[in-house]
């Protein structure tokens, strides 16, 4: 029986051409046998046909709950465009599913196993043949997957926003659908009342404009025609005995068969399709391009350009998915095919496996948490540690590629733990209590890890916070402290459980290895993807470079490099420090450290150096003693400058100071010593001096435009400013879940047969090659007269006695930005806002950029791992808000 006949677009819907509209009747299946039905839907290929390009294709379209086809507008419209401009042409095809949008509404049930009967029907009526590429969001990535999954002939790849096709036993669904579910509430907020379309719709970010509402709400306008919505909120298969449970576990089990090019889109603030579905679908299909909109929630279509996002993806998949019959699994590995290690390759834990049966001391961790003495521990100890918590993981159910959050502090423990994950094949998830407790959430739920490896406090933060993952306490606890903080095993019962089992065979160099996160300091911190082979590689470079041996000797007081010394093969001591605050760190505890471990070798970080020099005074003849055996200094991950390193070599006046520039995407690139520093001074560039590239390393600049962009072909070029390109061994493999950024980073760059990547920073190779960084792109000011990098002017303004620090943004419109410095005054200022006459004077003076404003603050604002990198985007908007009239708080 027919309620409401389907019907065409209504005029006026914006951002839709009502041209597109279309009505099919379609022979029902299964409940519909014997009926016919009318769909309304969205169709491109008369347009195609008008512009004269012939489809290679079909994108077929399925809307979720409580939208319709209007969901699809930009992706339409992009698809046009890209045939328009000469680009893969699809035909696009969205529907509005039977009792949604404008499609007819009927007196039929329609569970889960009937919405994919009434697709395939759809798909046969309009004679939809292959290559078809099914896109979906909501209950419609479910709807099209049965598609996709009952279609492999036709198939030629899939696109999935914020979905799912299977919830975990045991764990209840989200709290919104269990509320909307409800039998007592479920008419009432879906059917009787707009309340659950109207809630969907708020969870938009930035908030949808009124009349894109309205359009959504415009097929919805009585509960006549909401009860599609009442249907599939009812349809949700909360449990086993659930009529559609059976359908979606086929659905699922389809997927992982899937092995056509895919790629997920994804909003994590959505309430109710979380990261854990994510995690579920990457895992059914590991080769997806994956990109999470950080930021984004359920409407990821109306918050951020998706329509963009795969329009390139077809462009880069254009080949495979135009002959998709021609396909050999679409780039999954096959894991009979075993990966052949390069030449020289030896896993992290080589060194490690040499000396199992060394007595001396391999790690000395001198923090003294609990006012113990300093922990030692030797390589034959470290190595029957290693073995038998990775057996003892292996033995609770974690295989290869399964990722394991590490929340433990630099030292003996987090050093057995880490090598045990790398030697079963998991994946180590790093994200330092640096970031915060903002930014450590958000890094552990991007990464969604299957497992928890925390002290007290990191499993606290875990159950609080809600992070996901089986949780194993890395000390021993109490009955009591297990239950309330949700521990499964700790790392002892782990290590008794594994002692004397046969290890699993070591996962291939090509295979990922860690996901270590960057300092969120330009932005929401990003998981970095290694390999082992990658991992294997940075730890030849150091030893190459910096002459690491067996008796080196490491005291690692920057938290990256505190896990290296078994992969050197020598002694390394972490000192007595909080690393979550390398200020804590003191000259005595270098010392102590040094003389436990005889080091030759100091690694710190530019923040632990700060309150190293500062506490000078505090050192003992002894102490001077051990520190004068250093023979190499290094402090990466931020400059440091020439008055500091000649502090420190004070302190250790036969090391050699080397300031390595690197990031977390390729931890080494160039390095400068204080001669090199020195030698730089004279030299008429600006910048900062970062010295000549490291080993096989490759530095090239790409020029800016007028714009402000990195568009120039990479080039050796001296004196050019623009982006700094990096190429070395142990560069990255890429960025965890986040596809767009891994493109970008992959722009233009040379193809030689090398691996390259954009670092978002700029700055200029001079005639020697040495390299000058700049600043950030993000923070390059762009004026009337071009772009301009902000690190020249604020080295102009720090050479003032009165500028203790100074940082130079833009304000006012891109292309016409004026500059404004702002500045940390000596004495310090007590409160923000505009400098005294007198030194906006000096400043400007000192600085060759004309400048519009000079501020003043207590304190710029910096990123919480370094302590050093200033916040100029942060900074640009407190100014442009202060000389706006605002109120002149701290920045």
């Amino acid at each position: 029986m027919v309620t409401e006949p389907a019907s065409h677009l209504p005029s006026g819907l914006p951002g839709l051409d009502p041209r597109f509209s279309r009505l099919v009747t379609v022979e029902g299946r299964a409940a519909d046998e014997g009926a016919h039905r009318t769909w309304h839907y969205l169709d491109t290929a008369d347009e195609l046909a008008r512009i004269g390009v012939p489809a290679v294709g079909t994108i077929l379209a399925v809307h979720g709950n409580p939208t319709w086809s209007y969901l699809w507008r930009e992706a339409l419209a992009a698809s046009v465009r890209l045939a328009e401009e000469g680009g893969p042409a699809w035909r696009f095809v969205a529907v509005d599913q039977l009792e949604m949008g404008w499609s007819e509404r009927t007196a039929v049930h329609r569970p889960l196993p009937q919405r994919t009967s009434d697709l395939a029907a759809f798909a046969d009526a309009l004679g939809i043949d292959g290559p078809v590429v099914t896109l979906g969001h909501d209950w419609g990535g479910a709807v099209s997957l049965s598609w996709a999954a009952d279609n492999p002939d036709r198939l030629a790849g899939v696109v999935l926003l914020n979905t799912a096709v299977h919830h975990p036993e045991g764990v209840p669904i989200p709290a919104p659908l269990r509320l909307a579910g409800a039998r007592a509430v479920l008419a009432t907020a879906t059917t009787r009342t707009a309340a659950f379309l109207e809630t969907t719709l708020a969870l938009a970010s930035p908030p949808l404009e009124p009349s894109v509402k309205d359009a959504y709400r415009a097929p919805y306008r009585t509960a006549a025609r909401r009860r599609g919505i009442g249907g599939f909120v009812a349809d949700i298969p909360a449990h086993a005995g659930h009529e559609s449970h059976a359908e979606l576990q086929r659905i699922a089990t389809g997927v992982a068969g899937l092995a056509v090019p895919a790629l997920i889109l994804w909003g994590p603030k959505d309430p109710v399709f979380s990261d854990r579905y994510l995690d579920d679908l990457v895992r059914r299909l590991p080769h997806a391009d994956v990109h999470r909109f950080e930021g984004a929630g359920h409407l990821v279509a109306e918050d951020r350009p998706y329509a963009d996002a795969m329009a390139a993806w077809l462009v880069r998949h254009r080949e495979r998915l135009a002959a998709p019959h021609a396909r050999e699994h679409a780039g999954v590995p096959d894991p009979a095919e075993a990966a052949v290690a390069p030449e020289g390759y030896a896993p992290l834990w080589a060194a490690l496996e040499a000396r199992r049966d060394d007595d001396t001391t391999a790690v000395v961790d001198m923090a003294r948490r609990s006012g113990g003495v300093p922990r030692r521990v030797s390589w034959r100890l470290l190595d029957d540690r290693v073995r038998s918590i990775a057996a003892g993981l292996h033995r609770i159910g974690v295989r290869r590629g399964d990722r394991v959050s590490l929340l433990v502090p630099p030292g003996a423990t987090l050093t057995a733990a880490i090598y045990a994950c790398l030697r079963i094949g998991a994946v180590v998830v790093v994200a330092d209590a640096g970031l915060g407790v903002r930014g450590l959430t958000r890094a552990v739920r991007g990464a969604w890890p299957a497992y928890i490896i925390g002290e007290r406090a990191g499993l606290a933060a875990a159950r609080v916070l809600g992070w996901p993952g089986v949780r194993i306490s890395a000390p021993a606890l109490t009955g009591a402290a297990r239950r309330a903080l949700g521990v499964s095993h700790t790392l002892a019962e782990l290590a008794e459980l594994g002692a004397g089992a046969v290890l699993p065979a070591a996962p291939a160099p090509d295979e990922r290895a860690a996901v270590l996160f960057t300092s969120g300091s330009t932005g929401p911190a990003k998981g970095v993807v290694y390999t082992h082979g990658q991992l294997s590689a940075l730890r030849d470079t150091l030893a190459a470079h910096f002459q690491v041996t067996r008796e080196s000797g490491l005291v690692t007081g920057f938290a990256p490099f505190a896990l290296l010394g078994p992969a050197f093969g020598t002694l390394s001591v972490t000192p007595d420090m909080d690393v979550s605050a390398p200020r804590t760190l003191t000259a005595r505890a270098v010392a102590a450290a040094a003389r436990e471990s005889d080091a030759e070798i100091v690694f710190l970080s530019p923040a632990a150096i700060l309150n190293v020099v500062a506490t000078a005074g505090e050192l003992t003849a002894p102490d001077r003693e051990a520190l004068a055996r250093v023979r190499t200094f290094l402090s990466t991950g931020a400059p440091v400058g020439r008055a500091l390193l000649e502090s420190t070599n004070g302190i250790m006046p036969h090391a050699v100071a080397h300031t390595p520039y690197g990031m977390t995407e390729c931890l080494l690139v160039t390095d400068i010593t204080l001669d090199g520093i020195r030698a730089a001074e004279t030299a008429p560039d600006r910048g900062v001096c970062v010295g000549t590239p490291i080993g096989e390393n490759r530095v090239l600049v790409s020029a800016l435009d007028a714009d402000g962009a990195a568009t120039g072909s990479p080039s050796g070029e001296p004196g050019v400013l623009g982006e700094v390109v990096v190429s070395a061994p142990h560069l990255k493999h890429g960025y965890d879940r986040l596809w767009l950024t891994d493109r970008e980073a992959a722009r233009d760059l040379p193809q030689d047969g090398g691996r390259w990547h954009r670092t978002g920073d700029i700055g200029h190779l001079d005639a020697q090659g040495r390299l000058w960084v700049e600043g950030r792109l993000p923070h390059v000011i762009v004026t009337a007269d071009g772009p301009v990098a902000p690190v020249g002017p604020e080295q102009e303004a720090e050479r003032l006695g009165a500028v203790r620090r100074a940082a130079v943004v833009g304000i006012g419109p891109h292309g016409l930005r004026q500059a404004v410095a702002v500045v940390e005054t000596l004495p310090s200022t007590t409160r923000p806002g505009l400098a005294s006459p007198d030194l906006a004077a000096d400043v400007r003076r000192a600085v060759s950029l004309p400048l519009v404003a000079v501020l003043a603050v207590p304190q710029l604002p910096t990123d919480i791992r370094h302590n050093s990198k200033i916040d100029r985007t942060r900074l640009s908007g407190w100014a442009e808000g202060v000389l706006g009239g605002g109120r002149p708080v701290a920045p």
